[in-house]
């Protein structure tokens, strides 16, 4: 069996903390419908900055939740802007480990 790891890196690093705070958007809008215990604005910030940006920008569209918050509105762009850019650059630095012959 040949697995790719990076694949696996990835899926650990980006896919799980994305729905992790695309729910955490969800559930924190809908305790505000239903005037439950709500998630703190900081651990939503805290989800967005650790790689789940695209998740709560998501979150944020899905569920029409903080869009008029301006922190969110234009912090969780700039987040996920970076995290692709860091994204982008560690791929093409692990792409020379791909063929050693090239460099």
């Amino acid at each position: 069996m040949n697995f790719n790891i990076i694949a696996f890196i990835f899926l650990g690093l980006w896919f799980f903390p994305n729905i992790i705070s695309f729910g955490l958007f969800g559930y924190d809008k809908h305790q505000a419908t239903f005037k439950g215990w709500r998630i703190p604005e900081f651990i939503l910030l805290l989800a967005a900055f650790f790689n789940g940006a695209f998740g709560a920008l998501c979150g944020m569209v899905f569920f029409n939740h903080k869009t008029s918050k301006p922190l969110f509105l234009y912090l969780v762009p700039v987040l996920l802007f970076l995290q692709l850019i860091v994204s982008i650059i560690c791929k093409s630095f692990l792409s020379i480990f791909e063929n050693p012959l090239i460099w």
